[in-house]
Order: C-alpha cells, then sequence, then structure tokens
C-alpha cells in the first residue's frame, strides 16, 4: 500500500482529499500542494477505515484534540468511550488514547469501530507495559507495538526521537527537569545505557513502518516546559532543533509528519516560539499543548491554555491540544473533557474569525440575527455549548408593541436594550 504523499506525487488525487478541500474551502490543487510540501497533514492510516479524515495546517481551519484514556489508579474504558464521545460531540477533531493500563488493544478498536474520528497515539507508553523499569526497553520490542498499534488503525502517532543525550546536562538545570512522560522514559534510558536514544538512532526503521501504513509522524516535544521558567530554554530548543532534522528525513520517505510543541510559555514567549518552530520545521504543521500562559491556574488550566493556544494559533501553530481544568490535579471527568474541549474550540474559532473564515464569519452573524430577533432556538442550536446555553438561558416574558409577548433575558428584563432601541419615539 502506498501513502498519501505517494499517490498525490504520481497525480492521483482520493476522494477524500475533494471532500476536505471543498469543507476548508480550498482549492484542491493547493491542498495536494501543501501537502506535497509537508505544510498540511491528513492523518489517516491505510488500514482505519469507515471514518472522514481532516486536514491540519496551512489555510485550513485549526483544529482541537483531545487526550482521554485510563491510568493504573483509574482503569475503566467504558468511561474512557464515554469521553471519547463527549470530545466528539463537543467539537474535537481527533482523540489520542494516552492509556498506560488494562485492555489498551481492546479499547482503540472499540474507538475506531463506533467512533468517526482520528485517532493518535504515544506506543512508548504501551512499550513499557510489562516492563520493571525503561532501561529493559529495546527498539525491537518498540517497533513491534508501533507496528500493532498500526495494524489496530492509528492514524498518527507521538514518537520522542528528538530527546537526544547531549541535551540531558540542560535539563538539570531547570527548575521542573522533565515533564513528559515519554521524554522522561528515554532520559532513563539513557542515562542507565550512556548511548544514544535508541529512537533517535533507529528513526529510519520507524519510518519504514510509518510508511507502509501512512502513519502520520507526530514528532513528540520530550523537553517541553513544565513551568514558565523553563521556556525556550536551551533543552527545548536543542530539542527542535533535532526535530528540524527529523521533519526532512519524514519529508524524505513520504511520510507525512507534524511537530509538538509546549507546554507552559508566558504570554510574551508565544510568538517567538511558533516562529522558530515554523522557520526550523520547515513550515510542518505545528500541534501544541495549550501553551499554559502561568503556572498557577489549577482547577482553571483550560483558561490559562486557551489564552496560549488563541496566541499561538494566530501566530501560526495549527493544531491545539486540549487542557482540562483537572489539569495537573487528576484524570478527567466527562464535564473536565467536555469544559477542556471548548475552551480550546473557543480558542480555535477566535482565530478563525480572525483570518476571515466563512464559516466562522457566518456564524457569528447568524448568532447576533437571532439575538436581535429573541430567536432563542437558533441561538441555542448555534452555541458552542448548546447544553450549557440551556442551564443558563433565563427569560422574562417583556411587554412588546403590538400583540403577542417576546422574551428577554433576566439580566435587564424590560430593561432589554434591544428592545429600546427599536422602540419608536
Amino acid at each position: 500500500m502506498s501513502t498519501v504523499i505517494d499517490e498525490l506525487k504520481k497525480g492521483g488525487i482520493p476522494d477524500f482529499i475533494y471532500r476536505i478541500a471543498k469543507d476548508e474551502g480550498i482549492d484542491p490543487k493547493v491542498l495536494v500542494d501543501h501537502i506535497i510540501n509537508g505544510h498540511v497533514v491528513v492523518c489517516r492510516n491505510n488500514l482505519h477505515q469507515g471514518f472522514d479524515p481532516i486536514a491540519i495546517g496551512k489555510d485550513t481551519r485549526i483544529k482541537v484534540n483531545a487526550n482521554i484514556g485510563t491510568s493504573p489508579t483509574l482503569c475503566d474504558f467504558e468511561e474512557e468511550i464515554d469521553k471519547v464521545k463527549v470530545a466528539v460531540s463537543s467539537g474535537a477533531d481527533t482523540v489520542m488514547d494516552l492509556s498506560i493500563a488494562g485492555d489498551i488493544s481492546g479499547f482503540r478498536k472499540k474507538i475506531t469501530g463506533e467512533c468517526n474520528i482520528t485517532l493518535g497515539t504515544v506506543p512508548i507508553y504501551e512499550a513499557m507495559i510489562g516492563l520493571e523499569q525503561p532501561e529493559d526497553l529495546t527498539i525491537e520490542h518498540f517497533l513491534e507495538v508501533v507496528e500493532k498499534q498500526a495494524k489496530e488503525g492509528v492514524d498518527f502517532m507521538t514518537i520522542h526521537s528528538g530527546v537526544r543525550k547531549q541535551h540531558i546536562p540542560f535539563v538539570d538545570q531547570r527548575v521542573l527537569g522533565v515533564v513528559s512522560r515519554g521524554g522522561s522514559i528515554m532520559v532513563q534510558w539513557m542515562r542507565q545505557h550512556q548511548k544514544e536514544s535508541f529512537l533517535y538512532e533507529h528513526f529510519d526503521d520507524i519510518l519504514r513502518l510509518a510508511n507502509q501504513y501512512d502513519i502520520t509522524m507526530s514528532l513528540g516535544d520530550g523537553f517541553r516546559p513544565g513551568c514558565t521558567a523553563d521556556a525556550s530554554d536551551a533543552a527545548q530548543y536543542g530539542e527542535l532543533e533535532t526535530l528540524g532534522e527529523l521533519v526532512r528525513r519524514c519529508k524524505e520517505a513520504n511520510v507525512q509528519v507534524m511537530v509538538e510543541g509546549p507546554g507552559h510559555v508566558p504570554f510574551h514567549r508565544i510568538e517567538e516560539n511558533i516562529r522558530k518552530q515554523k522557520e526550523i520545521c520547515d513550515g510542518a504543521p505545528f500541534y501544541v499543548l495549550g501553551p499554559l500562559v502561568i503556572d498557577y491556574a489549577a482547577g482553571y488550566d483550560h483558561i490559562a491554555g486557551a489564552i496560549g493556544g488563541a496566541l499561538a494559533a494566530f501566530f501560526g501553530a495549527d493544531f491545539l491540544c486540549y487542557v482540562t481544568p483537572a489539569e495537573h490535579l487528576r484524570l478527567p471527568t466527562l464535564d473536565d473533557v467536555r469544559e477542556g474541549v471548548i475552551a480550546s474550540k473557543i480558542a480555535a474559532s477566535a482565530v478563525d474569525l480572525a483570518r476571515n473564515n466563512p464559516r466562522e464569519v457566518k456564524r457569528n452573524l447568524d448568532i447576533s440575527v437571532a439575538r436581535s430577533n429573541f430567536d432563542w432556538k437558533t441561538q441555542q442550536a448555534l452555541a458552542i455549548d448548546p447544553e450549557k446555553f440551556c442551564k443558563y438561558v433565563d427569560k422574562v416574558e417583556i411587554g412588546k408593541e403590538g400583540t403577542g409577548k417576546e422574551e428577554a433575558c433576566s439580566m435587564c428584563g424590560d430593561w432589554c436594550a434591544i428592545k429600546r432601541a427599536r422602540k419608536r419615539s
């Protein structure tokens, strides 16, 4: 089987490319050029059937990912499936399974079987299950897990091949060191073996599997800053230089690739982070976690992340990984997932509107007209969270010239500015 890039380079255009182009409002030929040049990815495992792939990158709408998955202390796959469904209904474009306990394969098969959504994973998590220590990992075992997940229909995978031995001394100077689970596993492996990362040294072997199944590489930011004090340091930017090299190797192998980014970054350093990534990684789509603009918003990290995400997207980030109110505190609940997705969707939509995306312009105009007409049903349908709209709306009847009544919200009642402005003098 060939990759999407293989097919496009030969002049063939799959039907889903035309559908995506229409959905994004892009000329199909322009979309094809963006994919071939590595500025857009369409995460689509060639074994994953029955779902509608999406485009991430240049000239497309900002996309949002939701992380779900079990932990050793909370391992309820039925609840995790419910989280996937909540994420999808709330507007997530992709989900990543970060499970580290239980029947993970069965869970992924259920996602691909029941949910029309792009699926991502972090293979090193499953590779660690059953091992005593990270130093017990081998490239052979890791590749077995990658291929197993590929056969299960995973569309994109986070691979921490940019975490290298030469960067470890910089990490030791940090306040929070390494906060990425994948990054910490590789650092421990390198410290113990006193060798270069096997994920870096055997990256060509990983690419062969990615090419075979058309897996999109999501190059992980194992040295992402876990606090604003560590942002934009030598460890983070050192890894980014390596990721730029790996992007070029992905392109040579006709493997789609995107790059992951921070993390915790103060507001005034976000533009620098995005522009540096785009330059070093030749315009590859940028996938950011947040970024969180302050470190002490526990319980409200979805807001801190949405603020950073909006700014990051405005300066060129393409893909926002949601942050939930539970970040740093616990495994997210169903409500946490919904609030996290919606916060990130607000950030994404704000930037799409700023870019004059026709869909966003129309939605904002339509809900404004509905408010002008006291059309509550249409307002609910267009609200970013119709469920919360219903919980909060509190209408009162106010007098109306002529026959009948019209409703306003309880904030103003008969003092409604819209109603007053319509009165004839």
